[in-house]
């Protein structure tokens, strides 16, 4: 997946763990799909994105976004440490 900040591809690891502090808010609209996708290839569908706590528009962008999306079955506050500044979302099992 590629970080537009540098404009170099860089490696980002499948685990289930989606980090938006890196990225640009304009590539959100495409980083969160392919990542879901990507997860399921690999057989993860309990995911956390990091969108930070700020203003809250990242947030609201990235849960309307999940709201859209065909392979999520629901999504709510991340749980543990940091809660507000992130999201877990469970992933049909197809």
């Amino acid at each position: 997946m590629e970080n537009s900040e540098n404009d170099d591809y860089h490696e980002l690891p499948i685990d289930g763990v989606l980090d938006l502090h890196f990225f640009k808010p304009s590539d959100v609209k495409d980083l969160v799909p392919e990542y879901i996708r990507e997860c399921k290839l690999n057989g993860i569908f309990q995911l956390r994105i990091i969108h930070g706590k700020g203003t809250g528009q990242l947030r609201k962008l990235v849960h309307s976004i999940l709201e859209k999306h065909p392979d999520v079955k629901a999504f709510y506050p991340g749980t543990g440490t940091g809660n507000w500044g992130a999201t877990s979302v469970d992933l049909y099992q197809e």
